[in-house]
């Protein structure tokens, strides 16, 4: 089943693989997808970077690898949950291949994320050189997994999406399925500039206009707090990170 109806400019952000066009503005997916290939970036060079025995340090970078994991787990449940099967009942059979590799590529990254949340633990607590190296591995696996997912689903699940869905069906399975209102506020405050930080502020209008003024007053006000906590968890990098 294909849908028509009028298409819009697609948000393009550093290190994205693709944009394609169609009724469903997919701002905030291409922002989470733009955070966590930032995050994969800077935890592959932190781990490579921070000697064995900075606990501080470490403790650090794995609160912060905390982050990452859950939101990115919240993220893939999502899609698991709501969107793929949703796009499954609407394409043809040539589209199925596409989007069941998306859940099978789902479950390759999930053990990879489980083995790094277990480095990072083991050197919060331990100075562990052998860990430190064995977690430089694993990293670099998880980046190389969700890279070639996220270049995946950019350049072609997406495509599918914007052939079978209308922008109200989008918004109905954000709600049903990615939406969280029940959301602490102590975690509002964490997640907001995490998602924010690195974007172009040339971005910054679009991204804030779509997602509501008060999320922009949460960035305005927890923006400095969470650059100072990147500052000390990859304080070994020696310039940002470039995607």
């Amino acid at each position: 089943m294909t849908t028509t109806t009028t298409t819009l400019t697609q948000l393009r952000l550093p290190g994205q693989t693709a944009a394609p066009e169609g009724p469903v503005d997919m701002l905030l997916m291409y922002v989470m997808h733009h955070a966590f290939r930032r995050d994969l970036a800077a935890f592959s060079q932190a781990v490579r970077l921070t000697p064995s025995h900075d606990r501080a340090t470490w403790r650090a970078l794995a609160d912060r690898w905390t982050l990452f994991a859950d939101v990115l787990h919240h993220h893939h449940s999502g899609e698991d949950a709501g969107l793929w099967p949703e796009l499954l009942e609407r394409s043809d059979e040539a589209d199925r291949a596409t989007l069941e590799a998306m859940e099978a590529e789902h479950a390759e990254i999930d053990p990879l994320l489980e083995g790094c949340a277990a480095g990072f633990a083991r050197l919060a607590a331990h100075d562990d050189e052998d860990a430190r190296r064995a977690l430089a591995v694993r990293v670099t696996a998880t980046r190389e997994s969700l890279g070639r997912h996220l270049r995946h689903e950019e350049s072609d699940a997406i495509a599918i999406l914007q052939r079978v869905l209308t922008q109200a069906d989008w918004d109905r399975i954000d709600e049903e399925h990615f939406k969280n209102d029940d959301m602490p506020f102590s975690k509002i405050v964490r997640i907001v500039p995490w998602v924010a930080y690195g974007v172009p502020p040339e971005h910054h209008a679009r991204i804030f206009g779509t997602v509501g003024r008060a999320f922009w007053v949460v960035w305005l006000a927890t923006r400095g707090r969470f650059a100072r906590g990147e500052r000390r968890a990859f304080r070994y990098l020696d310039a940002p990170i470039a995607l």
